[in-house]
């Protein structure tokens, strides 16, 4: 950790969830009232048949499912390491993989430097809407890895 950041936060109990929230939030609002919206404009509509209604309701359901899978990134920290959800994949990480949790200035969420090598998105803390709760998240996910990569917590276990 950076000599400019604050004291570690305290570490929470495990496992811990850290997501956008707010960016959830409006996402299935959206996604909801766009349904709702564009399925109400199919039944009012007269001059449509029963498959073009039909369609109407299936696009809604698109638009609705593409939002809802935007809403779905997430990092849950376990007893075991992190799971990173991000829109299309899923990825479980030990403790000891990860080296380093970046979250820069003008970064679009949380990157995880790798032990070999890589650098991972990790989209489940992003400061767009909510910044200030996403750098809480990166530093207490910082924490989290600095305590139980570092083999601080086999210790206290064992002794």
């Amino acid at each position: 950790m950076s000599a400019s950041l604050p004291a570690s936060p305290e570490l929470p109990a495990l496992p811990a969830t850290f997501r956008p929230t707010r960016t959830r939030v409006v996402l299935l609002s959206v996604g909801l009232a766009m349904f709702v919206v564009i399925t109400a404009v199919a039944m009012i509509l007269e001059n449509l048949g029963p498959g073009e209604r039909t369609s109407f309701v299936f696009v809604a359901l698109l638009f609705f499912g593409v939002l809802a899978l935007l809403s779905r990134p997430r990092v849950t920290a376990g007893v075991d390491g992190v799971t990173v959800v991000n829109i299309t994949r899923t990825r479980r990480l030990a403790w000891a993989e990860i080296v380093r949790v970046n979250l820069r200035a003008g970064d679009p969420w949380v990157f995880l430097d790798l032990s070999d090598g890589t650098s991972m998105p990790a989209l489940g803390i992003q400061p767009g809407i909510a910044r200030e709760q996403a750098v809480r998240d990166a530093r207490t996910l910082r924490a989290l890895v600095e305590f139980h990569g570092s083999g601080v917590n086999d210790a206290t276990r064992n002794g």
